[in-house]
Order: C-alpha cells, then structure tokens, then sequence
C-alpha cells in the first residue's frame, strides 16, 4: 500500500526535478540562440528530442492510471493502487500529470474509508497552483470535506465548504456539496438551518445516487422532528426507508435512530391507548 507521505514527498520532489530541467532546457535554448549557426541547428535539435522524449514519458505516466477511477467506482482498489502507483514511480517534469496521479490516489483512500490519508492528500494537492486546473481543485475539495466531516473536524469542513461554496459548480458538485453541508449542519445541531428550504432539498435528493439520497432525506427529517414539524419528519423518514435499508443508514448515522425510535413510540402508543381506554 502506498504511504501517503511518500506518495506526497515523491511527488513534490518531481515536481521540482521537472522545474529544474524545464529550466536548464530553456537556458540551453537561450544560449543557443547566441551560438554559432554549426552549433545552434544541432543543439536545437537536441532540445526538441529531449522535449519529445519527455512528452511521451509524460503520456505514458498520464495513460498508466486511466483506468483507476473506474475500477475505484466498482471496488477494484487493489487493481487501481497498482496502476496509480505504476503512474508515481514513472517519471515526468510535466505537474498535471503528477498531481492527477496524487488526486486518483486520494479517491481511492476515500473509496476505502481511510479519512485521513484522503484529507491528507488533498491538503497537499491544494497546496499546489490549481486554480487554473478545475478538473483537481474542486473533487480534491470535495474529498477533504468528505473526508474532514467523517474525521468529525468540523472547522476544517466548513472551510472546505465554504471554499467550494466560493467556486462555480456543475450540477453534480452542487448535489455532493448540498449532501456534505446537511451532514455538517446535522454535526453542529442547526436543525433550523438544515430545514429551511426542504421543499428544494427534497427535490435535489431525487437527483442522487439511493444512498446519498436516503441519507440526506434522512436528516432532513430529523432536522424536521428538531423543528416540531412531524408531518415532514413522518414523511421524510418513509421516503428514506424505500431507497435505503433502514440498519445502514442508522449504522452510517447514528443520530438518525431518533427518527426510527419516534417511530416505534408511535406504534407502541397506538396499541396501548385502545387497551388503556377499554
């Protein structure tokens, strides 16, 4: 398995080998270009081989891991950490290539639970120049809020959130933040927060995978029960109950057991009230 902090060093110091030969490649040009004609064709020549050569390691780097998302996605992670370590070890002075090396790497350590290599990594992804590369920056954010929030940090998570909250986001981003934000504001009890709007959470949750969505109806619902509102809560809860099984999610989330327990008072109140007015 690979550390987290030789998959971070390892990637930092190619990081910085690729700077430093990017930077002699560019002093070579330069002096050539004051060379003598003899000189400047060939060693012209030579930078261009060099450059193409390291493009194609570079491709080859990039080609190694491109199948680790999709084998993260259907639990294959021995398979994924294989190739993504594959993609590490394989030299390249280009960033990109690297760092999305790093950030595949901190899907699969959240797809296996292991909260605090993922944030971890991302931390170190994030502390590199990604504004201009959306494609890392924002999963990379959703990963550490993800992650931070099951670390139960919940100051690290709001200011996760509260930097994707900043970003322009795709639909999905929106639905995985509006999940991760629930969860947070379930974490710290702002039950009024957590209800306002429902209506449209509701209708966003029909938009999410059963699970993600079980939950997050969940907790509206305890959310609902917080606010007295048990006409929501009882709806709520029963919408849960049909995407996801009732044990995974109290299991997940044990502070939903209040929903269920209300339940069953319920039930039990029922039966006995007949009995006690006979």
């Amino acid at each position: 398995m690979i550390s987290s902090d030789v998959a971070i060093h390892r990637v930092r110091r190619d990081l910085t080998l690729g700077m430093l030969l990017k930077a002699a490649l560019l002093g070579v040009v330069f002096v050539a270009l004051f060379a003598k004609p003899s000189t400047r064709v060939p060693t012209l020549a030579g930078v261009v081989g060099v450059w193409f050569v390291l493009s194609l390691t570079s491709a080859r780097s990039s080609r190694l891991a491109m199948d680790s998302p999709a084998l993260i996605a259907t639990g294959q992670f021995d398979e994924a950490e294989r190739q993504i370590d594959q993609a590490m070890r394989a030299f390249s002075p280009f960033g990109p290539a690297k760092l999305r090396a790093l950030h595949q790497l901190a899907m699969l350590r959240h797809a296996q639970q292991r909260w605090q290599d993922a944030a971890a990594l991302c931390r170190a992804l994030l502390s590199h120049r990604l504004a201009g590369n959306r494609a890392l920056s924002k999963p990379s954010s959703l990963i550490l809020a993800g992650s931070l929030l099951e670390l139960n940090d919940l100051n690290g998570t709001y200011v996760a959130l509260r930097e994707l909250y900043s970003q322009q986001l795709s639909l999905e981003e929106v639905l995985n933040v509006l999940a991760l934000q629930v969860d947070y504001e379930a974490r710290i009890g702002a039950w009024q927060h957590m209800f306002a709007g429902a209506p449209t959470k509701v209708q966003l949750a029909e938009l999410m995978p059963s699970e993600q969505a079980a939950r997050l109806q969940g907790l509206l619902a305890l959310a609902a029960l917080k606010c007295g509102r048990a006409d929501w809560a009882d709806w709520l809860r029963r919408r849960a109950e049909i995407l996801a099984d009732v044990k995974t999610l109290t299991t997940a989330r044990p502070m939903l057991s209040e929903i269920w327990k209300t339940e069953d008072q319920g039930l039990v109140n029922s039966v006995a009230a007949p009995a006690e007015a006979h």
